[in-house]
């Protein structure tokens, strides 16, 4: 199973209307071995959409986001995140059906997101009135835009991480 979303992932973000043979062909199975786990391409990208939200998740809790520090915490989860988006970019950028596991996994990442920010705040890292889902949308804004854009998008994540945060609690003002 894991093998043919890995495929799955591969081969529909080449070409995002490659056929299920195709998809087969990369994963090293029978066409039929596709069609007997998924009934149709619906259901294939489903359950593609499903795992990589599952990853997304286990990445923002092996950053410890309740009990690391905040800024550590932000870190963390930051380099785990641009791990798995840029591993599972075709599958992540695919609408979460209302109701599916994917969109219920997404919408308990944005939770837990807020609720490290909310933390931050708390320690005096973002500024009291801050409008903490205005920030996680900034936040997720910067990810998007170090995976997508110019020579940075295959930086080390750690590397990345340090200057997301950097420029989420800190802008591109002047330093006092």
């Amino acid at each position: 199973m894991r093998a043919i979303l890995e495929a799955a992932e591969q081969v529909l973000a080449a070409d995002p209307g490659a056929s299920m043979e195709q998809i087969a062909a990369a994963a090293g199975v029978a066409r039929t071995t596709i069609h007997r786990r998924f009934a149709n391409r619906q259901a294939l990208t489903d359950a593609l959409a499903s795992s990589a939200a599952r990853q997304l998740a286990q990445a923002v809790d092996d950053g410890r986001p309740d009990t690391a520090p905040p800024l550590v915490a932000m870190h963390r989860i930051t380099a785990n995140v641009l791990q798995v988006k840029s591993a599972w970019a075709f599958a992540l950028s695919l609408p979460a059906e209302p109701g599916s596991e994917a969109a219920e996994l997404q919408q308990e990442v944005a939770l837990r997101c807020i609720a490290v920010l909310r933390r931050a705040q708390e320690s005096k890292l973002i500024d009291e009135a801050a409008d903490l889902d205005w920030v996680r949308r900034v936040y997720y804004a910067l990810i998007g835009e170090s995976l997508h854009g110019g020579a940075d998008r295959d930086a080390d994540p750690d590397t990345l991480a340090a200057r997301i945060i950097d420029t989420l609690l800190h802008g591109a003002g002047p330093r006092p």
